[in-house]
């Protein structure tokens, strides 16, 4: 199913058929693209079957393969361009967000993002930076990029799960504890997950992790969390 929005990428309607209750937006990693998670839709709907998942793909070309998409460039990038290169990124991941929403007629707080690596980082900039706050994010083998400067455009504090393998040979497994110190530190509710011996990737466990997060928080009847 092909996606009507702005970012294109698969799209799968809930299992139980109707209006969509909540939403998933899958954010895949470097030099992959949509189909690369939206294959964990059928694992998540059984803990969702009211959920619509949103698989896009990155709006830009792979710099280092022929094909897949990126979020952001980093090959031969100083830190002052690859942050550029974030923030040019968060702006059409923060549209498509808003338009996703309208679409299916869902408040922020039915809305999680869900990120493999570069997916992760690009969750943990946008989200925090929103006014409404989503419903959670759920990041594996990422990191938050720049969190120096979280705290001066903090809008949100939306529930977090990372999940990161400590043989992670791509991005050190180091980076979670980095995240979670930095984000706990600005109100936000952090959960972690250490998986031994797994590297760049997404186990049993952490998949299952995974659901279990996103069924409590988008199912939970209480208002939306409180913006920053």
């Amino acid at each position: 199913m092909s996606s009507p929005f702005d970012l294109d990428g698969p799209v799968v309607a809930p299992v139980a058929g109707g209006p969509a209750q909540q939403l998933v937006v899958l954010l895949h990693g470097y030099g992959a693209d949509g189909n690369d998670l939206i294959e964990l839709a059928p694992h998540w709907a059984k803990l969702l079957p009211h959920a619509a998942f949103v698989s896009p793909h990155a709006p830009f070309p792979c710099e280092a393969a022929p094909y897949g998409r990126q979020w952001f460039g980093f090959e031969g990038r100083d830190q002052a361009a690859i942050y550029a290169g974030v923030q040019a990124a968060a702006g059409i991941l923060d549209r498509f967000l808003d338009m996703v929403l309208a679409e299916f007629n869902l408040p922020a707080h039915r809305l999680a993002l869900m990120g493999f690596s570069q997916g992760t980082m690009m969750s943990l900039h946008v989200a925090p930076r929103r006014e409404a706050a989503v419903g959670g994010i759920v990041g594996y083998s990422g990191r938050l990029i720049a969190p120096q400067l979280l705290a001066n455009e903090i809008q949100s504090r939306p529930p977090v799960l990372l999940v990161h393998g400590d043989a992670d040979p791509v991005v050190p497994f180091a980076a979670m504890a980095e995240a979670a110190q930095a984000l706990t530190a600005l109100g936000l509710k952090v959960e972690t997950e250490r998986r031994p011996g797994l590297p760049h990737a997404i186990d049993p466990t952490g998949l299952a992790k995974g659901g279990a997060f996103l069924a409590r928080v988008l199912t939970q009847d209480e208002a939306a969390p409180a913006k920053a």
